[in-house]
C-alpha cells in the first residue's frame, strides 16, 4: 500500500457509495485499523460492508475522532461541520476519496467542475478519448466512484468534481482542468456566499498544468492567471468560440471553423459551449483533432439534459429534467432560442431551494411564450407573469396543455429550475416519466384536448352571461 497510509489508524465517515468504494479499497490492501461511522441510525449500503467491520452509528464524538491519524469524509459531510472543524483544528488529516485517489493514480487526469454542464462535458470528454483509442476511465461526481476505476491499465482519467469533493482535495495533479461556469447553487453550504463557493471550485487549479476558462464568466479564472497556461472558450472572442455564418453555427478553434453545429446530435448554444470546452481540454492533453470532430458528430448526449425526446407535428419536445436550478434553465432557454424562433413553452416547478427566480422573467413574452408551473413552489414561477404563467396540478397537466396550444416550429421544454422531490423520486424519475408521457402523445388526444378546452370555454362564457 502507499506509504502515506501504512500503519495509520483511519476513520471513514459516511456510507455513501463513494466511501463504500474507499472502504473496499482499504480492506483490499489489508488496512486493519479501520473504523466506519455514520450519523444516521439506518444508513444505506450497510449490507455492502464486509462482516466483522467496526461500525458506529449515531452522533459523532470529536474526542473519539481525535484518536485517529486520518479521517475520510463523504462529500455530503461539510468541512464546516462543527465536529469536523474541531477535529481538523487538532491536526488530524481530513480527506475525501478524491484526495486518496490522487495519491494512488499514475495516469494523467482531466478534471471538470462548474455549476452546470459538467456531466455532459465529462461524458463527452470520455467519449472523445475513447474515439481516439485511448484507454480512458470516467468517474467521480458523475456517479462512478474513483476507486472503482483506479487501474494500472488506464491511460487517461476524466473526472467530474463537485465543490464538495474539492473541499478535501489538495494534491490531485491535473493535466487539464476547467471550471465551466459559476452560478448560485449550494450556497447554504458556503454561508450564503457565491464567492466562497467559487473559491472552492478554484481548488481545481491548485496543481493544474493547463487551465481552461470561460471568457464570459470571470469566476472561472484562477486568482493569479499569469501563473498558469490558459486557453479560453466562450461565445465570442475566445480561443474556442462560436462562429455564426450563412451556413450555420460552427465550432471555431483559434480562427478555424471546424464542426457545424447542425452536424451535432446535442442541441443548443450551451451544448456548443460544452463541446468547445471539450475541444480545449482535448487539445491540452494531445488528443488528435480528427478524433475530436468524429466524436462531436456522433455523441448523443445524456438523458435528462436538454434531450430531444420527439418531434410531433413540427413541435420539438425536450427533456431537461436535470435543470434543478435557475441557471440551468436559463442555459437551456438561451441554447434553444436560436433553433425555435417561434417560441418555447416552458414546463417548470418543484422544490425551489430558496432560489431567486426573477432571472427567468426576461425570457417570458420573448423566447418563452407560455409557462406551465406545477409543484410545491409553482407560485414563484407564477409570480413572474400574470398572463403567460399558468398553474397546473402536475407535470402531466402542463404537458397536455402545452401539447394543445403548441404551434409548428415551437419547442415544449421540461426545464423545471427546481428539485424534484416534492412529486418525484429524483430528476431521473421526473425526466423518464416525461419521456414516457411524450411517447404517448397523439394527434387524436390533441383534438380531444382542444374539444374539451372549447367546451369548457363555452361553459365559462355561458356562466359569465348568466352572471
Amino acid at each position: 500500500m502507499n506509504s502515506s497510509l501504512d500503519h495509520k489508524k483511519i476513520a471513514v465517515i459516511g456510507l455513501g457509495i463513494s466511501n463504500i468504494s474507499v472502504i473496499r479499497y482499504l480492506i483490499k490492501h489489508d488496512l486493519d485499523k479501520l473504523t466506519i461511522y455514520d450519523t444516521r441510525d439506518n444508513p444505506p449500503n450497510v449490507d455492502l460492508l464486509p462482516g466483522g467491520i467496526d461500525l458506529h452509528l449515531g452522533p459523532l464524538n470529536a474526542e473519539e475522532l481525535k484518536t485517529f491519524d486520518m479521517i475520510v469524509i463523504s462529500p455530503g459531510i461539510s468541512i464546516y461541520n462543527e465536529i469536523i472543524e474541531e477535529v481538523a483544528k487538532s491536526g488530524i488529516e481530513i480527506v475525501g476519496d478524491i484526495e486518496l485517489f490522487a495519491r494512488e493514480c499514475k495516469a494523467p487526469v482531466v478534471a471538470i467542475t462548474g455549476s452546470n454542464g459538467k456531466s455532459t462535458v465529462t461524458s463527452l470528454m470520455g467519449y472523445i478519448a475513447d474515439k481516439a483509442g485511448i484507454k480512458v476511465a470516467v468517474g467521480a461526481n458523475i456517479g462512478v466512484p474513483v476507486f472503482d476505476i483506479l487501474s494500472d491499465d488506464v491511460e487517461l482519467y476524466v473526472l467530474e468534481l463537485s465543490s464538495f469533493e474539492l473541499e478535501t482535495t489538495e494534491s490531485l495533479k491535473i493535466k487539464a482542468g476547467v471550471i465551466l461556469n459559476v452560478s448560485e447553487d449550494h450556497l447554504d453550504r458556503y454561508h450564503g456566499s457565491i464567492e466562497e463557493y467559487a473559491a472552492t471550485k478554484k481548488k481545481i487549479f491548485k496543481n493544474c498544468e493547463h487551465v481552461i476558462v470561460n471568457v464570459d464568466d470571470a469566476r472561472t479564472y484562477p486568482d493569479n492567471p499569469k501563473d498558469y497556461k490558459i486557453s479560453s472558450f466562450g461565445v465570442k472572442k475566445a480561443d474556442y468560440s462560436i462562429s455564426n455564418t450563412s451556413r450555420g453555427s460552427f465550432l471555431n478553434v483559434r480562427g478555424r471553423n471546424t464542426v457545424n453545429a447542425k452536424d451535432m446530435r446535442i442541441y443548443g448554444e450551451h451544448n456548443q459551449l460544452n463541446a468547445l470546452a471539450c475541444m480545449a481540454l482535448s487539445d491540452a492533453v494531445g488528443i488528435p483533432k480528427d478524433a475530436q470532430e468524429r466524436a462531436l458528430k456522433t455523441f448523443a448526449g445524456l438523458p435528462h439534459r436538454c434531450q430531444l425526446v420527439k418531434v410531433i407535428n413540427e413541435v420539438s419536445y425536450y427533456n431537461d429534467s436535470k435543470a434543478t436550478n435557475v441557471a440551468s434553465t436559463e442555459a437551456a432557454l438561451r441554447g434553444l432560442r436560436g433553433i425555435h424562433k417561434n417560441g418555447i413553452i416552458l414546463l417548470g416547478g418543484g422544490l425551489g431551494k430558496g432560489q431567486d427566480f426573477t432571472p427567468l422573467k426576461k425570457y417570458i413574452g420573448k423566447e418563452v411564450t407560455d409557462v406551465y408551473a406545477f409543484g410545491k413552489d409553482a407560485q414563484k414561477l407564477l409570480d413572474l407573469s400574470d398572463t403567460r404563467c399558468h398553474s397546473v396540478i402536475n407535470m402531466r397537466a402542463g404537458l397536455n396543455e402545452a401539447f394543445r396550444i403548441a404551434k409548428p416550429g415551437q419547442a415544449v421544454l421540461l426545464s423545471p429550475a427546481c428539485a424534484s422531490f416534492d412529486q418525484f423520486k429524483g430528476f431521473e424519475d421526473r425526466g423518464q416519466i416525461f419521456v414516457n408521457m411524450v411517447a404517448n402523445l397523439t394527434e387524436p388526444e390533441k383534438e380531444k384536448n382542444s374539444e374539451t378546452a372549447a367546451t369548457e370555454d363555452k361553459k365559462s362564457k355561458k356562466a359569465s352571461k348568466k352572471a
